[in-house]
């Protein structure tokens, strides 16, 4: 009998059952796992203010009155642009390279997450931009730990939605663009655009574009200061995905291929570029700002973080030339000081004990950055005092560059302290406007500032202090005639403690003179009597009145410049006189604008009424004196013969109107000249960080050797920018002025004199014994 067959058919329905019990409670899972992590569940999660306000360190950028950036303060060095600042190409260079499907997806793409899943990552990676830009915003690079990775990319993915949902594409790209890390001092675009070619992200070409894009798959693998081949070949990968993506033609794409790698590298450093001194001090001005002006929450601002935009008064292309000027200068000086060294068995110092010697070298070892660091190393003072003898590689600052050497820490110290340093200041006499500040030649190796800071002996440039108050309180004027003769104020009289007799620095006498040949040839008798009718009181109440800050000693000797005054505080002070005897505060800061744009700080300015109009244009007249026949007037001479032509940098030929005054401190250790147009009082000194260095002959060593050619050399380089608009003008005269001040001056003529001293750098011939033929 045959076997009957089985017709029933095989029941799967458990397996289905099955089957969409496992899909389900998967499906679910993976619905809760991310609803846990939009939670925070497994961690923090940014709230809506935070998507709305994604936190990030903007650098506070120091803005000149011509609208250049001359300088950041940064933790990380970050300015935002806007999308529309960035240039076409760069946009689609990104696109192109880092997420083709922009424009479609919704912050995830779906088709290139299954195509990574299912090559194990082999065809690339899946992130879009708006997932990188998640990443940068909110959790950083994370742990490579397997479930930590997991958790990080479901985060990742919810933080992207949001961010689709929050912002349009276009300023999802700028947010990414404004955030990631360039290297090298560049965060975000804008940065990088600069310290890599010097230009604003809108200026960039294709190729420069595709090179920045391509650093962003690794920024240290991708470094142009250091694998340049490898740099090039990830800048063609981007260009040929821009060919592929159709932003570029094949010839396009062939000819960008073919350039090669061009940078214009300008680390933007606090202590490198233009206008350190000045942003130095500017940032010690901000720390003492925030503590005083407050957010409108209470809290405080960061200098260093909330993208401040501090507009100042400096010009940019004035500070430029000022910090050429003194270099140029100050090159040939120092040249002609290590030369005058060599004759000098105790260089830089000069005519002191070898005890002083030993003082001043152990008190620089004290306050050393190597002191510093060995004492809290809990190293003691013997060891730390034997490390300073110890030869060491570094590097020294020459006037032809950076040089690397061996020498021992204590010869560095007396290596540095043979170089001379400036002090310039540049300000509109009229708003108080400071327009340039150098305060010294290289502030990576001295961080000194000679504008703010370093208050120095100023010689005869005191006397107008002492002429003005002679002017107002006597009622003199310039035309006025004096003796110039032996003279004494006796013990008891105005505070001295013992006669004193000043003696002219040429050791002559000229019988009678006028203020103004007085003041020209700086002569110390007429200053001594005319402080001695005054009283010094009254001179130092002037000069209090347009300033300055220092001590003054209530002694007539300060009528010869026994005073230490900054350079920002002696050129606010002369600056009174060319604006018709009002004293206005030097100003640094026209305004602060929050990151958003907002004006949240403008200074009030700060003047007052000193002098009469007709005093301070006396004085002003006064001071031509000293450009027309005294130590200034090397202003309008041809060379022709001078010793230190080559150092001076002769000829200037200024044929303008100049009100100045030099001086020349005891020893030369201290040189200075002010001078003044209309519009631009700047004053120079010149000197050695400490005293005791400093030339041995007043011929090198005066104020119109050492300072006045940096002036001269930045006014001609000012006048040749006739877009400054710097005056060549007369000073504005009075109306129904009351004071004589058109007094005939002799003819004159310049001799070489290698000993000469502020009264005698240049001699006059006089065709009549009164200058004024009276």
């Amino acid at each position: 009998m045959a076997q009957k067959l089985n017709t029933q058919k095989p029941d799967y329905s458990p397996y289905v059952k099955k089957f969409w019990k496992y899909f389900f409670m998967g499906f679910g899972g993976v619905l809760l796992f991310f609803l846990f992590a939009s939670w925070g569940l497994f961690g923090s999660m940014p709230s809506f203010s935070e998507l709305e306000n994604p936190e990030s360190n903007l650098a506070t950028e120091i803005i000149s009155s011509d609208g250049v950036v001359i300088g950041k303060f940064f933790n990380e060095n970050r300015t935002p642009v806007k999308y529309e600042d960035l240039p076409k190409h760069l946009v689609e260079a990104l696109i192109a390279t880092e997420d083709e499907r922009f424009y479609e997806h919704s912050g995830i793409d779906g088709r290139r997450t299954l195509s990574a899943s299912l090559s194990l990552g082999s065809r690339g990676g899946a992130s879009t931009i708006t997932q990188q830009l998640a990443k940068l915003l909110f959790h950083g690079e994370g742990s490579q730990f397997l479930p930590f990775r997991i958790v990080q990319k479901a985060k990742e993915w919810i933080i992207a939605i949001r961010l689709e949902r929050q912002y349009t594409k276009n300023e999802i790209i700028a947010m990414y663009f404004n955030k990631v890390d360039f290297i090298n001092t560049a965060v975000g675009i804008r940065s990088a655009a600069k310290v890599y070619f010097a230009k604003e992200p809108k200026n960039l070409t294709i190729d420069e574009a595709a090179m920045l894009v391509g650093m962003l798959k690794n920024p240290s693998l991708f470094n142009p200061l250091k694998r340049e081949e490898k740099v090039r070949e990830r800048r063609n990968v981007v260009l040929k995905q821009m060919e592929k993506n159709n932003f570029l033609t094949t010839t396009q794409k062939e000819n960008f291929q073919a350039k090669p790698i061009t940078l214009t590298f300008t680390p933007e450093k606090y202590n490198e570029g233009t206008a350190t001194y000045f942003r130095e001090y500017l940032r010690d001005y901000m720390k003492k700002w925030v503590v005083e002006n407050k957010k409108e929450d209470g809290s405080d601002y960061n200098i260093y973080s909330d993208g401040l935009k501090i507009y100042t008064t400096i010009d940019s292309r004035m500070q430029l030339y000022a910090e050429e000027a003194a270099k140029e200068h100050l090159a040939n000086l120092q040249e002609e000081f290590f030369l005058e060294s060599k004759k000098n068995k105790t260089a830089p110092f000069v005519n002191i004990k070898q005890s002083d010697i030993d003082r001043i070298m152990e008190r620089s070892m004290r306050t050393s950055e190597r002191w510093r660091i060995l004492s809290e190393d809990g190293k003691d003072e013997e060891e730390i005092k034997k490390s300073f003898y110890i030869k060491t590689k570094m590097t020294v600052f020459t006037w032809k560059g950076d040089r690397d050497t061996i020498m021992t820490p204590y010869d560095s110290i007396r290596y540095y302290k043979h170089f001379l340093q400036p002090g310039l200041m540049a300000m509109e006499p009229q708003t108080g406007f400071v327009k340039a500040w150098v305060g010294g030649i290289d502030y990576r190796y001295f961080q000194y500032d000679h504008v703010g800071l370093g208050a120095r002996q100023v010689g005869s440039t005191f006397k107008p202090f002492v002429y003005a108050t002679a002017l107002e309180q006597l009622g003199m004027s310039p035309c006025d005639t004096i003796v110039d003769g032996p003279f004494m104020i006796r013990k008891g009289r105005h505070n001295v403690t013992e006669d004193w007799e000043p003696r002219n620095s040429d050791h002559q006498y000229r019988g009678m003179i006028s203020l103004k040949k007085a003041l020209a040839l700086s002569v110390n008798t007429v200053s001594a009597k005319l402080i001695d009718r005054t009283g010094p009181d009254a001179v130092i109440d002037l000069v209090k009145k347009l300033g300055v800050e220092t001590e003054i000693p209530s002694q007539p000797s300060i009528a010869l410049g026994a005073v230490d005054i900054t350079v920002r505080d002696l050129v606010a002070a002369f600056s009174a006189f060319a604006n018709q005897g009002i004293y206005i505060k030097p100003q640094v800061i026209v305004k602060i604008e929050d990151k958003n744009g907002n004006v949240i700080f403008e200074p009030k300015l700060e003047s007052k009424d000193v002098l009469s109009k007709d005093v301070a244009y006396a004085v002003i007249k006064l001071m031509e004196g000293v450009t027309e026949i005294g130590s200034g007037s090397r202003l309008r001479t041809q060379g022709g013969g001078w010793k230190f032509e080559r150092v001076t940098g002769y000829p200037y030929m200024f044929d303008n109107p100049i009100a100045g005054k030099t001086g020349t401190t005891q020893n030369q250790s201290d040189g200075w000249f002010v001078g003044m147009v209309p519009n631009l009082a700047t004053g120079v000194w010149v000197g050695n960080d400490d005293r005791s260095a400093h030339f041995r002959t007043l011929a090198t060593g005066q104020g119109a050797t050492m300072a006045l050619p940096i002036w001269a050399l930045f006014m001609k380089k000012c006048y040749a920018d006739t877009s400054l608009n710097v005056s060549k003008e007369a000073f504005e005269k009075p109306k129904d002025l009351s004071i004589k001040v058109d007094c005939y001056v002799a003819p004159r003529r310049q001799v070489n004199d290698s000993t000469a001293t502020d009264s005698t750098a240049v001699k006059i011939e006089e065709q009549n014994t009164d200058e004024f033929g009276i």
